[in-house]
């Protein structure tokens, strides 16, 4: 102590830049702001907090400051709530491009790669016709007064934007017939949502804020399947072996059973102008298979009640569903929720072990 100081006063300190005290007793842990950076810029993020960070960001990103985002929203669920006409849309135009029925592809990776680029235009035709958007002044679609541009992608976070979208609004649409879903959302190509860099064309990918940004009207909802690529590599090639498309789609119905299968598949199976005619009574599968146990279910009512109470999936217009059916043994005990009256029996589905027998006709 100096002579002549105040037994009280306080040590000297440290100046701290910018003039800004540190709290009494707060240590300065290693990764915290200082106060300098607090006086430059604001707090800084502490280590492993920048997730969060970034999904407050994105979640302003979603919220309601963007009011044209939100009425293009609005506009979307008011014409498809539950998205079942989005749905469709996309079906038929992953069918179409497909084009089964003369080709006989049912995947993906059978298409060239000049006609996968057509895939985007496709969806976009389909969608605007299923919702009856209409034209974009610049973009593709106008809804609820904004111009919206359509990206279409197989997988999540695959879709291209190109410099006429920058910052304007985006309908990304993404379905697998592999994973059997899709998905489609709303957001603002605003620069801090786009990666810097971008391929020949000027077209950029959403960064990681973008893809959080994105305001989903349906995320990973299931696509109408395709029973071709639900089924085995060796059932399908046992399929598309036969010679003839009444046996293709006879074969077709014995493999796929319990499942739902559409009429682009067999379409795609058949490969004829008349294939639905190898699915009707009147010397189709319907009377063919008949011998073996197997009756098909169609999208009639009475054929969905029936479908239902044997625990099959419910045909969907234009679906059928292919089922084994054995008479129930009068000593079995009755399982009401599992049994259907047909011709004056009890009909319950095979098992596996069970002889086939012939099965009687769906009443018309």
């Amino acid at each position: 102590m100096s002579p002549g100081q105040p037994p009280s006063a306080e040590p000297a300190r440290h100046p701290v830049p910018g003039d800004l005290e540190p709290i009494p007793g707060q240590l300065a842990l290693p990764g915290m702001p200082s106060p300098a950076d607090e006086a430059a810029g604001g707090q800084a993020t502490l280590p492993g907090l920048e997730g969060a960070v970034l999904e407050v960001a994105a979640a302003e990103a979603r919220g309601a400051d963007d009011a044209e985002l939100a009425a293009v929203a609005a506009e979307l669920g008011a014409l498809d709530g539950d998205g079942s006409r989005m749905a469709a849309a996309i079906r038929g135009a992953l069918d179409m491009l497909l084009d089964g029925q003369h080709t006989g592809r049912y995947r993906w990776d059978q298409l060239h790669k000049t006609e996968k680029t057509h895939a985007g235009t496709l969806v976009e035709i389909a969608l605007a016709r299923s919702l009856r958007l209409a034209d974009g002044v610049a973009l593709d679609y106008t809804i609820a007064g904004a111009d919206v541009d359509c990206k279409f992608s197989r997988r999540r976070g695959g879709w291209m934007i190109p410099p006429e979208a920058d910052g304007e609004l985006l309908l990304l649409v993404q379905a697998s017939d592999e994973d059997g879903t899709w998905s489609a959302g709303l957001v603002r190509a605003a620069p801090q949502h786009l990666s810097p860099g971008g391929n020949r064309d000027g077209k950029r990918a959403l960064n990681d804020r973008g893809r959080a940004a994105v305001r989903w009207l349906h995320a990973r909802a299931p696509l109408a399947e395709n029973a071709l690529i639900k089924l085995p590599d060796r059932d399908v090639a046992a399929i598309f072996a036969l010679p003839s498309g009444q046996q293709r789609v006879n074969e077709l119905f014995r493999r796929a059973q319990r499942m739902p299968v559409s009429r682009t598949v067999v379409a795609t199976v058949a490969m004829q102008d008349d294939y639905m005619k190898r699915v009707r009574g009147g010397g189709g599968a319907r009377d063919q298979l008949r011998a073996e146990g197997i009756v098909i279910f169609g999208d009639y009512a009475g054929d969905q009640v029936l479908a239902s109470a044997l625990g099959l999936p419910r045909p969907g217009p234009g679906e059928f569903v292919s089922a084994r059916l054995a008479r129930r043994p009068a000593s079995e005990p009755v399982r009401y929720d599992r049994v259907i009256r047909l011709a004056g029996a009890d009909w319950r589905l095979a098992a596996p072990a069970e002889p086939a027998e012939p099965a009687p006709a769906l009443p018309r």
